[in-house]
């Protein structure tokens, strides 16, 4: 089998734009990948239109490990997020290749299934007013909908420092979201690497007696010894890595003892295969793994391939019951949230079907998504509010 092609669609709302990659092959199976760019859309379907002639075509998509390898390697230059992420949505729709080609799940080709459920947590779900109010009502919705876990970032537009009154609101939403979801439910506090290391402590322990899961990003990423300083000082778990891009990067973040729980993206750290080294990495650590996931419904099945198969895998984020619910239909199976969990399927391949027709409904946008701006929680760039 070799591939003969590829065709790129970008699946375009306000907020982000998601690139699809179909990898076509001369035996007529088809394989889908998926990765979220967050403003370098354009530059990644650039970057895919040389490495197709330079890397792809021909290629023996069995053969994942070598054409990732001469994409990561053959053009020498150092890959970074462009072309990690470019690597990583082929690399998943040769998987998604091989396991319809052999009738299995994905999961079956990484070692075999360790548990029959992923726990899932929600996120975009508070894309309503930046109230205590509002925000109750909003965790409420997440809890009755089955979910036992989510995540927020409560700080609106903090950076570097957060002073009293910004503070006390951070609290006090936090305290609504802890009222609404009770006890037993799991709550991510994210920071999005916004503060000093002194700044994130201090609200770290302002905020520990509403039980955090984790504390993520609290300081921006490029510095490990920031991170050492805030994991010094705080109880909560430290979870981190959505921003690094390939899994030997993460060697000193381990040798740091800094983190509990890395979060690589399948779709930017170089796709499903990466993600299981690097996990099995982790594993060596005793650091459990929780995939940032931005992206839609090939990307989540992608990503349960890896935590269906890796012992230490936590938890996984889901966007899509919440924020742009409506393009789940661009594939046929998408994966669904029962009673807070992810279940285990046994469908060939990454277990979705690719509907072009229904993608081409929602057109690339000019997505914006700016962490910085008031009111960036609603994920309403200016410009598109209704």
């Amino acid at each position: 089998m070799r591939i003969t092609g590829i065709s790129t669609h970008v699946v375009g709302t306000p907020w982000r734009n998601l690139t699809y990659v179909q990898v076509h092959t001369d035996e007529g199976v088809t394989g889908v990948g998926e990765t979220r760019m967050l403003g370098h859309t354009d530059a990644l379907i650039g970057y895919l239109r040389e490495a197709e002639a330079n890397h792809i075509l021909g290629s023996d998509p069995f053969a994942v490990e070598d054409l990732v390898r001469r994409m990561k390697y053959g053009d020498y230059g150092r890959a970074g997020e462009i072309v990690m992420s470019g690597i990583a949505i082929i690399e998943m729709a040769c998987w998604d290749i091989k396991g319809k080609a052999l009738g299995v799940p994905v999961w079956q080709l990484l070692g075999g299934k360790v548990t029959d459920k992923v726990k899932a947590y929600a996120n975009g779900w508070y894309t309503t007013e930046r109230t205590p109010e509002a925000y109750h009502k909003a965790a409420q919705g997440v809890v009755e909908r089955g979910y036992k876990a989510l995540k927020i970032d409560p700080f609106g537009t903090g950076h570097f420092e957060l002073d009293h009154e910004q503070t006390l609101y951070a609290v006090s939403l936090i305290e609504a979201v802890r009222d609404a979801i009770g006890p037993d439910s799991e709550l991510m506090l994210e920071m999005h690497g916004r503060f000093s290391p002194a700044t994130a402590v201090r609200l770290a322990h302002e905020l520990a007696p509403f039980k955090p899961a984790w504390l993520e990003e609290p300081c921006p990423p490029e510095n490990l010894k920031a991170l050492e300083k805030v994991a010094a000082k705080v109880d909560i778990p430290v979870a981190t890595g959505e921003r690094i891009h390939d899994r030997i990067e993460f060697r000193e973040l381990f040798e740091s003892q800094a983190v509990d729980i890395i979060q690589p993206d399948v779709g930017h750290i170089g796709g499903i295969w990466e993600t299981r080294k690097l996990a099995a990495t982790a594993e060596t650590h005793y650091v459990l793994v929780a995939p940032h996931n931005v992206g839609g419904p090939v990307l989540t099945a992608a990503s349960l391939q890896v935590g269906f198969s890796t012992p230490n895998f936590k938890i996984l984020e889901h966007f899509n019951d919440f924020a742009d619910a409506e393009i789940k239909k661009i594939v046929k199976g998408a994966p669904e949230v029962v009673d807070g969990y992810f279940h285990l399927s046994d469908k060939p391949g990454l277990g979705v079907e690719f509907d072009a027709d229904a993608a081409a409904e929602f057109p690339q946008q000019q997505a914006r998504f700016d962490l910085w701006a008031e009111g960036w929680e609603q994920r309403k760039p200016k410009g598109t509010e209704k």
